[in-house]
């Protein structure tokens, strides 16, 4: 059981990234899907989510700027970050939130997170 983010790196503000999760040993999209950040010295903040019931939320800070979408066939989790700024970077972690017992052996499941670094 697993998740593992992918996509991470180095942008110049205004730039764009795609991140990847992609989940092994469950299944995903059964679940909520999730992702967070955290930046140096800062507590960890939510930033885009589809829960279980399909539903979209976005962080005020990212909405109109991020996309967050899934791919079933994949089992994976994408989340496409135009519009970058030097207040976006942080460690960007995905999370499979309240899985059903049928889906997953645990409830909530996290990856280890990838790197997004925004230069002005």
């Amino acid at each position: 059981v697993q998740l593992q983010e992918s996509g991470g790196g180095s942008v110049q503000a205004g730039g764009s990234l795609r991140l990847s999760c992609a989940a092994s040993g469950f299944r995903f999209s059964s679940c909520g899907m999730y992702w967070y950040r955290q930046a140096p010295g800062k507590e960890r903040e939510f930033v885009s989510a589809i829960s279980r019931d399909a539903s979209i939320r976005y962080a005020d800070s990212v909405k109109g700027r991020f996309v967050i979408s899934q791919d079933k066939t994949q089992n994976m989790l994408i989340l496409q970050m135009d519009d970058l700024k030097p207040e976006d970077a942080a460690v960007y972690l995905c999370a499979a939130e309240q899985c059903p017992i049928w889906a997953a052996p645990e409830k909530d499941i996290w990856g280890q997170g990838t790197q997004v670094t925004v230069t002005s």
